[in-house]
């Protein structure tokens, strides 16, 4: 999942330093006291009543997206919020607004940076593959990726949305496959806690990423097989970017709408969704520790995120879910401590009901929810899990995989992917000549072809390198399966993807005993998990680890 960490933290590996980019106001900044809110109608409700409403409340629509009700709004009332939230026609108002920059550096995806003990060598080498960093991918292999293409290895109709901080388009391992038509971005930098526009629009421009999250997923997902750097799990698939994240790695409600409504209205195929909305870690219906302006945004969010979800899902589109790195049983979720993790209230513990509670989207409707699991298979100690949610498991990748071996704590242990020179430039790791610093050397690497052009590629590890495993699974199976449908169209009904996907799943029974204690990986007791469930289901695999060979090769169950 993306990024979520405290705001302030700094941390070094060895003698790397990771920086952040320095704060700035665009010429097209807001004025001073105006603030932007996501303003979700009641169910029936016209646009003209919803609009009427809105501006009844002191706010001005600047956008909006009629299909699913929900529009953006500026506003300097003090109190719109309140009023949005007491008039009849609408069900909330949930504001955009940050208490400060985040780092760019990630807790759990990039935890060998923050290690005590450095990461001690690039790990045990796998066989030869078809481009030089594969030996380097176990992922591709656990699943059966390597030998899924040689029976298919996508479909350039084929369209898979990465919705996520960005996808550069520039990198040679991405570039053969980008899809520049459908790409777009839906969520324009926000100087506070992005740092200074790169364009005077604030809005960047397709085909760029300065948080780096959305390439790695991307690069996962469909890397080519070009004879350079590494590929994807489905190599010839079509990569559509759909910006909804901030470069900070906030995921705010209305372009996380817009960009699922445009995957709908273009028709993509599936869509990979590694992140949650801010800024409840879980939005509850009416949770009492919440004021009523926070109860009646969350559920504004709820509400939101079904309609757009439910939107994609019947126009075609798969959608695929990190679960989360949170560590529980979202079953039976711990108190929540980090949220709101923006706007003028600090986070405060909040009991967590899991009947009226949903960390989305993973949570939501028709999303194919991914756990995160190790080399040795074993779950990431990080993941969530259970019976509830998680659907499949996939290669996330586990810095601590190994206890007991020379491959714990080892970077290789994690998922190697696309990265954006620029954002290893920001983050310290590659100097201004494109040179990789000797620090990070362990876990960045640099591919250049005869012409001088370069790819960088790094590790990361999470639930939100686990979901594009799946979504290329998803993506190779709509290639194999798939049907013309209309003029120029191509396709594949969702719910036949999923039931390819899991019923083809290689089943893992829960480890003996259920309950799974991390200490050795020096983890205190809150990340000890119990797995329920049977072999052919359980909370910690799902249906099982997914396998793309199996997804290409086994013939489509008839559906009653």
């Amino acid at each position: 999942m993306s990024k979520r960490f405290t705001v302030g933290v700094v941390a070094t590996a060895a003698a790397l330093t990771l920086t952040v980019t320095g704060l700035g106001v665009p010429a097209s900044a807001e004025p001073a006291g105006l603030r932007t809110f996501t303003v979700v109608a009641e169910d029936g409700v016209s646009t003209d009543a919803a609009i009427a409403a809105i501006r009844s409340a002191g706010g001005t629509v600047v956008s909006r997206s009629d299909e699913v009700g929900v529009y953006q709004v500026t506003t300097d009332r003090a109190d719109f919020a309140t009023k949005a939230t007491a008039a009849a026609a609408l069900i909330g108002a949930a504001e955009e607004k940050a208490i400060g920059r985040k780092p760019r550096l990630d807790r759990v995806e990039q935890e060998h940076l923050l290690a005590a003990k450095a990461a001690k060598g690039a790990g045990k080498q796998r066989g030869k593959k078809l481009d030089p960093l594969d030996d380097k991918l176990w992922g591709l292999e656990m699943i059966r990726a390597d030998k899924a293409r040689t029976v298919e290895p996508g479909d350039r109709r084929v369209t898979v949305g990465v919705l996520d901080t960005g996808v550069d388009a520039s990198h040679p391992d991405i570039a053969p496959n980008f899809n520049w038509a459908l790409s777009r971005n839906f969520a324009p930098d926000i100087p506070e806690i992005d740092g200074e526009c790169e364009v005077a629009s604030c809005l960047d421009p397709a085909g760029t990423d300065d948080g780096g999250h959305g390439t790695h997923v991307a690069g996962t997902i469909g890397a080519a097989a070009n004879g350079f750097g590494l590929s994807g799990v489905a190599p010839k698939v079509s990569l559509v970017n759909l910006k909804g994240g901030q470069d900070s790695g906030y995921f705010f409600l209305n372009p996380v709408v817009n960009a699922l409504l445009h995957a709908g209205r273009s028709g993509l195929d599936v869509v990979n969704m590694s992140f949650y909305v801010d800024p409840w870690l879980y939005n509850c219906t009416a949770n009492p520790a919440d004021s009523p302006e926070a109860q009646a945004a969350q559920r504004a969010t709820i509400r939101a995120m079904k309609r757009a979800l439910t939107f994609a899902h019947n126009r075609g589109v798969t959608l695929v879910g990190a679960l989360g790195n949170n560590h529980e049983d979202l079953g039976d979720p711990r108190t929540d401590v980090s949220s709101p993790n923006y706007g003028d209230v600090a986070p405060y513990p909040r009991e967590i009901d899991n009947d009226s509670c949903w960390n989305l989207p993973t949570e939501g409707a028709h999303v194919i929810s991914v756990a995160s699991v190790g080399p040795s298979g074993k779950k990431a100690d990080y993941s969530n899990y259970g019976t509830e949610q998680t659907a499949v498991a996939a290669p996330g990748g586990w810095f601590r995989d190994g206890f007991g071996t020379d491959t714990f704590r080892t970077d290789a242990n994690m998922i190697l992917s696309t990265y954006p020179k620029k954002v290893l430039q920001e983050e310290g790791a590659v100097d201004e000549d494109g040179n990789i610093v000797p620090e990070a050397e362990t876990f960045v690497f640099k591919e250049c072809k005869a012409n001088g052009v370069c790819g960088y590629y790094t590790y990361l590890q999470g639930t939100s390198m686990a979901a594009p495993h799946a979504s290329g699974v998803a993506a190779l199976i709509v290639s194999r399966y798939g049907k013309q449908q209309g003029r120029n169209g191509y396709g594949m009904a969702p719910g036949l993807v999923e039931q390819q996907l899991l019923r083809t799943a290689a089943e893992r029974a829960c480890p003996q005993p259920r309950l799974v204690s991390y200490a050795n990986e020096g983890r205190s007791a809150e990340f000890d998990a119990y797995c329920d469930g049977s072999p052919s289901f359980n909370g910690f695999y799902g249906h099982g680890i997914i396998d793309a060979y199996a997804a290409v090769t086994t013939p489509l169950k008839p559906r009653r």
